[in-house]
């Protein structure tokens, strides 16, 4: 199939819109019709050049939505026809990740994924005669793309793509982050850094939990209305104490807050998301992706004194049979997703979505 899509040819540079040849799948692939995409800090992480897994030429965007165009040999999860959202962390349900309740890790396909390539080691995507890379399995800045069958989600029909889309990354990060890794209690107090969509997402998934206080920290006071539409019960600025935030929470919490998440990729900012976390049972969880080669610290007596650092990928859930029920929970009005969209831009504005979300907007 010939189609257009945002090429990232090189670290830095704007995506051009090209037209691009989407192979047919192969024996345990998919290929799907995208209907909306949207961006993430995610992809700009890659695109900027600091991702040391980024691979260029390459079709990036991981948080998307469409309808099922064919199928490789031996595919029997999905058929032609079918509404489906891809996924960057699979679940095959064989290897030793997927058994372990404990995580959603799958690993099946990693090594290839993380190379930019399907798991037979070749590539999709060609232009202008070149090979493309792919981008975390899916790829979903290209009106067609081709992922593992164990990295596709089978939802609802009826689900408006361009606002599911957003459970193929962010939002489902940020419920999970609070309901399944930190497990927030009701009547708890947490603290949410970082109010972009995955950070305003936490604060959804505290509030569902019966948090009884939630304190959104940013240096941009923009996003403290939309963050108490979410659930948010005070917003506060790090600028704004000449003390280090950690120790202005403790001091307007009694002693530190239950649980708090880090939703912006700072080093620092974690370690304080730590130290805000009260003693003998705080929980502080890492949601935010850092840039490569960064290391975290804090004085170990913040951990021998009973509190705990995790971190989490994908809110852990189980992609291929979580999201169909995200999609439900949402179509059901128990979470919210279309709060979340800001902007609907054309696709040749690719570039305009993401100098929206540098700017905070």
């Amino acid at each position: 199939i010939k189609c257009k899509a945002a090429v990232a040819w090189g670290a830095g540079k704007p995506l051009s819109i090209e037209e691009v040849e989407v192979a047919p799948p192969k024996a345990h692939e998919v290929r799907i019709k995208i209907v909306a995409t949207a961006v993430c800090h995610t992809d700009a992480y890659t695109l900027s050049g600091a991702d040391p897994e980024g691979c260029f030429p390459v079709i990036l965007g991981h948080e998307g939505a469409g309808i099922v165009e064919s199928v490789g040999e031996g595919v029997t999860k999905v058929k032609k026809g079918d509404t489906v959202i891809p996924l960057y962390i699979p679940q095959c349900g064989e290897c030793k990740f997927c058994k372990n309740p404990k995580t959603n890790l799958c690993q099946k396909i990693r090594i290839t994924q993380g190379k930019g390539v399907m798991p037979d080691g070749t590539s999709r995507f060609t232009c202008k005669g070149k090979q493309i890379y792919h981008f975390m399995g899916t790829s979903t800045f290209s009106e067609y793309t081709v992922v593992a069958d164990i990295s596709v989600a089978k939802i609802d029909a009826a689900a408006p793509l361009d606002k599911v889309c957003l459970l193929g990354c962010g939002i489902s990060t940020g419920y999970g982050a609070a309901v399944n890794t930190a497990k927030v209690e009701p009547g708890s107090t947490c603290t949410v850094f970082g109010l972009g969509g995955v950070g305003l997402a936490v604060i959804m998934g505290c509030k569902i939990a019966g948090a009884s206080r939630i304190i959104g920290i940013d240096i941009n006071k923009d996003k403290y209305a939309k963050a108490k539409e979410f659930g948010a019960t005070e917003c506060i600025s790090p600028q704004d104490s000449k003390k280090p935030i950690q120790e202005v929470l403790v001091e307007m919490t009694d002693g530190g807050v239950d649980y708090s998440f880090e939703c912006i990729g700072n080093v620092g900012v974690m370690r304080a998301a730590l130290e805000a976390c009260h003693k003998g049972w705080g929980v502080s969880v890492i949601v935010g992706v850092a840039a490569a080669g960064q290391e975290i610290s804090t004085r170990p007596f913040q951990l021998v004194t009973g509190r705990t650092w995790k971190g989490t990928a994908f809110g852990g859930w189980k992609s291929v049979d979580s999201v169909p029920k995200l999609v439900t929970d949402y179509m059901s009005k128990k979470i919210k997703v279309d709060e979340f969209v800001t902007h609907t831009l054309p696709f040749d504005k690719i570039n305009e979505a993401f100098e929206l979300m540098h700017s905070g907007k």
